[in-house]
């Protein structure tokens, strides 16, 4: 099965949130209550209900504002936080590469929300469970495209086979030229979601310049949960060993000397 990406051009979008309402709509998500903050960003951060998200960042360049938009949504990491912590199996690998949710495995531990680089599932205490975008699975797996990439007027979106969407992000930030630059494909194993930034990824609010798994993770899943269980297991082997050996352990075996 190929590996898919989806490509988001941040120098064709024009911050329309069509992306943002075809998520809501395809995946049928309610619209919750907010309230003006003094940006045209809303809601001002992802929610168990709002899986992708367009930022809107104003920046002073000493003649007047800059806008700079980022659509926001699952990274789906090859090397995935998430799926490392989670205990039920609900994050796991799809057969495109992405990072699926099976919500009914979900058991609301919030493991992943503290372990994503780059803050994605959020916690939903109506339903006890996390949520994130799925990359549209039911969609890719009938061979459609994702609803935020269907929607798209400007191209902005693109979503194809993995080797064909990075030759096309590369060849796109060198056109755009100055500080344009590929994100997401030299971290945490490459990401199923990739930008081509037409700035230095440093002036985009809370997007991490270096995201890894933290080191947290790293130390539990693969170093010491590998030895503790080896652990378990040698002592299970040597408890079946001296059963084998020696038989079972007799009563007069305990010590309690009142028995002679």
């Amino acid at each position: 099965m190929a590996e898919y990406v989806k490509l988001y051009d941040g120098s064709k979008c024009t911050g329309c949130r069509g992306c943002q309402l075809a998520c809501k709509q395809w995946n049928q998500l309610p619209a919750r209550q907010t309230r003006n903050t003094g940006t045209y960003q809303n809601p001002p951060a992802l929610q168990p209900t709002t899986w992708t998200l367009m930022h809107f960042q104003e920046v002073s360049n000493g003649n007047g504002v800059k806008w700079f938009f980022r659509n926001e949504a699952c990274m789906h990491c090859t090397d995935a936080a998430c799926v490392k912590v989670c205990p039920s199996g609900a994050l796991h690998y799809t057969a495109f590469g992405t990072v699926g949710l099976d919500r009914e495995k979900c058991i609301g531990c919030k493991e992943c929300i503290f372990a994503c680089p780059f803050e994605v599932p959020k916690y939903d205490p109506a339903t006890d469970k996390v949520a994130k975008c799925d990359m549209c699975q039911s969609r890719v797996e009938n061979s459609m495209i994702p609803a935020c990439v269907k929607a798209c007027p400007t191209g902005a979106l693109l979503f194809g086979e993995k080797e064909k969407i990075l030759a096309v992000a590369a060849a796109r930030a060198k056109e755009v030229g100055g500080d344009a630059t590929v994100y997401g494909d030299k971290f945490v194993g490459g990401t199923h979601f990739v930008y081509v930034l037409p700035e230095k990824v440093s002036l985009y609010a809370k997007l991490p310049e270096k995201p890894r798994v933290p080191l947290t993770v790293i130390a539990w899943k693969d170093w010491l949960k590998p030895l503790s269980l080896l652990a378990a297991g040698g002592v299970l082997l040597g408890s079946f060993l001296h059963y084998i050996i020696h038989g079972p352990k007799s009563p007069d075996e305990s010590g309690d000397s009142s028995a002679q």
